[in-house]
């Protein structure tokens, strides 16, 4: 199983805006100039957030984006799931029910099992909240301006995920 970019970059927009939320919204452009991602690409991931319900929009002058809830009702799993769908690790597991025709007899069916129930534990169990809390341990806490979080790769996110 692989996170994709669209997974990634969903998951640090989030971040950014919990880190840098006020009664204000957010411009596409100050995330992207912050994330150092493109604002067209950032453009179609929120899109999908705000169609998730995850994200408000305003438009005008003082227009951009804000998070529709407090960061604690917000699980890395819930951002991933909206941006990649499902997170199982084999096509059979990706619905309630096991459609496969080897389902039966299949002895790794299991192992997928367990693969895909340890990922879901890791990502539904650690919130936006918890991220932005480990944002201040390691970054300090906020001043009066926005806060420019790293440009996170893969290994970072390891990172954030195992410390978690």
């Amino acid at each position: 199983m692989r996170i994709s970019t669209k997974g990634r970059y969903a998951l640090r927009l989030m971040l950014d805006l919990a880190v840098n939320s006020t009664e204000n919204y957010i411009s596409i452009k100050n995330i992207s100039t912050r994330q150092e991602i493109s604002d067209k690409y950032l453009e179609q991931i929120i899109n999908q957030l705000c169609k998730a319900g995850f994200v408000k929009s305003a438009r005008g002058a003082n227009g951009g984006y804000r998070l529709s809830k407090d960061p604690k009702e917000y699980t890395v799993g819930m951002i991933l799931n909206v941006m990649e769908g499902t997170l199982s690790p084999v096509p059979c597991l990706d619905y309630e029910t096991n459609n496969c025709p080897r389902s039966n007899a299949c002895i790794t069916l299991d192992v997928w099992r367990q693969i895909h129930q340890a990922v879901q534990n890791v990502v539904d169990n650690i919130t936006l909240a918890d991220l932005v809390e480990k944002y201040y341990a390691e970054q300090g806490e906020p001043e009066e301006e926005e806060q420019t979080l790293p440009v996170c790769c893969d290994e970072d996110m390891q990172k954030v995920l195992s410390k978690t």
